[in-house]
């Protein structure tokens, strides 16, 4: 099922910036992409700069091309959630459905990679990160989905590592509430995880192991999705986007007219546009800085 959309909307929204740079392209204004979702989430852009995101109660893949285009990759999808594309362009979804890990070729094969730690099923992989090497950490926190067939909760919420070419996972965090949000440097150097949970965002220094070191806040805010850019700001979620320095300082409030802005990340050519999953919408603002996370 394809839609075309040539039509972009401006949406009033306030830009509140704490000091003298803005993050955001000069004369920018937030830009409704797409409507008539039920929630949205999860945005991944591919090499080309291609956005896909997940229309997670209506068990759809989204795709918004560079060329102004949205289509629907894949129905159903597993509940898919949270998404990411390895160096391969493969991408990967935090499939909800059965609480699962699943990889999904460009013709949208699907291969499951993961279904649970040490025998006991996880509680529903939500967000991903892929750091250089090809490693992937991702948080599993429990949230009780209406269309489960499963028994109680066998698991914690904890954040796990699947280290390149391996398929069993590594628990690498188990002290936080309800991880969510997750996000590395471009370097692989630090992660940030977000605590949802206690409203709470940390970051970590990686091991070439996986392993995490020298757990420090990084702010007083959880998140639901999180991203970065080439200046190291990082943006959280919830009511609209929040940028926060790598000093852990805001920075800079994007407004978004819908109840909850649940992830975000930067597509389009360049990486200039940051892309926004809000509720029952998708939206976007053209940036100064530029994305660095795609594989």
């Amino acid at each position: 099922m394809r839609f075309l959309a040539p039509i972009f909307f401006l949406v009033g929204t306030a830009i509140a910036t704490a000091g003298e740079t803005n993050i955001c392209a000069p004369g920018a204004e937030l830009k409704k992409l797409a409507g008539d979702f039920v929630f949205t989430e999860g945005p991944a852009c591919d090499a080309n700069g291609n956005v896909f995101f997940t229309d997670q109660p209506n068990d759809r893949i989204m795709k918004w091309s560079t060329n102004g285009e949205l289509s629907t990759f894949k129905q159903p999808c597993g509940r898919a959630n949270g998404l990411a594309f390895d160096k391969a362009g493969t991408l990967w979804a935090c499939a909800d459905e059965k609480n699962e890990l699943w990889k999904i070729s460009p013709d949208g094969n699907v291969t499951v990679v993961l279904t649970n730690y040490s025998g006991q099923l996880f509680n529903g992989p939500n967000d991903l990160w892929f750091r250089l090497d090809g490693g992937l950490y991702f948080t599993d926190p429990y949230y009780q989905r209406p269309y489960w067939k499963r028994g109680a909760r066998e698991l914690g919420e904890h954040v796990y590592f699947l280290p390149a070419g391996q398929t069993k996972p590594i628990r690498v965090i188990d002290d936080l509430k309800q991880p969510n949000g997750i996000i590395g440097t471009p370097d692989g150097k630090i992660l940030y995880v977000a605590d949802i949970g206690a409203r709470k965002t940390f970051k970590y220094r990686i091991n070439p192991d996986g392993s995490l070191l020298e757990k420090t806040l990084f702010c007083e805010m959880g998140s639901d999705g999180l991203t970065i850019d080439s200046e190291g700001n990082v943006y959280l979620t919830g009511k609209g986007v929040s940028v926060f320095d790598p000093a852990g300082k805001k920075i800079q409030q994007i407004e978004v007219p819908e109840g909850w802005t649940a992830n975000v990340c930067f597509g389009g050519p360049g990486q200039k546009t940051l892309f926004i999953t809000a509720s029952k919408s998708l939206y976007a603002m053209a940036m100064r800085v530029h994305g660095v996370n795609s594989q």
